[in-house]
């Protein structure tokens, strides 16, 4: 018998610093990961077309045998979870949220930045979010292609966009949301332009809910721990690129 999986997808390979999180924690699990590079990026499209295409996602991960689905993607969280959990209630769906509750809880008096796409800044899911645990002391910033430069994975590229979108807060802020699952990715290099600052993003979180939903419906496995990748446009560079982060 086909063991169950556990389903993860987002617009490109930037769920992967979650889908590490959730090894950690659920080691010999089975896992499909989906990257839709056809449709990256999701900061920048339409609620109604978001929606349709995390449904149309969703649908192909439970046709593989999975037994839940973690959205990976801070955008297709905020405007797609409601909607999937409504049309599949008997399937768990865990979707990241960028975390600034982290910062209210660990760090609320320090200055903070948050980085994410525009979809998800202007999201109500984030706004509902950002007024119950502001600090006052917050700055917003839609970085708007940013997630594409690293899906491409052109270090130039995104050292210059980071130069000139993100230095006018080297000094002014302490602690960094990293709101968009493919940010982590190049956090050293934020770092580089920022200075010192404490970061926070939402996986290691997302991957304790994952493990306590699992235990609560006793959906536990004990499988080989085996890795399936699918990529939209069939990208074997993406899944190169994606295993050896993987391995990092």
């Amino acid at each position: 018998m086909e063991s169950k999986k556990i389903g993860i997808f987002d617009s490109g390979i930037g769920g992967v610093t979650v889908l590490k999180e959730i090894i950690k924690l659920l080691p010999d699990e089975d896992y499909i990961y989906f990257s839709d590079s056809i449709n990256n990026p999701y900061g920048e499209k339409d609620d109604n077309t978001i929606i349709e295409i995390c449904d149309n996602i969703t649908q192909n991960l439970i046709n593989k045998n999975c037994k839940c689905i973690v959205i990976a993607c801070n955008t297709a969280s905020a405007k797609a979870a409601k909607y999937l959990r409504n049309k599949y209630p008997n399937i768990p769906i865990i979707a990241i949220e960028p975390a600034y509750k982290m910062v209210y809880d660990y760090a609320y008096n320090k200055p903070t930045l948050v980085m994410a796409t525009k979809g998800t800044i202007e999201s109500e899911k984030f706004h509902m979010l950002y007024k119950k645990y502001d600090n006052h002391k917050t700055y917003l910033l839609p970085c708007i292609g940013l997630a594409n430069i690293i899906e491409d994975g052109n270090l130039e590229e995104i050292t210059k966009y980071l130069k000139e979108n993100i230095s006018t807060y080297k000094g002014k802020v302490e602690n960094v949301v990293l709101g968009c699952t493919h940010y982590p990715l190049i956090q050293k290099e934020i770092k580089e332009v920022l200075g010192n600052a404490q970061f926070f993003n939402g996986a290691s979180n997302l991957a304790k809910h994952l493990k306590d939903i699992l235990i609560d419906k006793k959906l536990l496995e004990k499988n080989s721990g085996n890795i399936e990748f699918f990529d939209s446009q069939n990208s074997k560079e993406k899944e190169e690129r994606f295993f050896n982060i993987l391995q990092q």
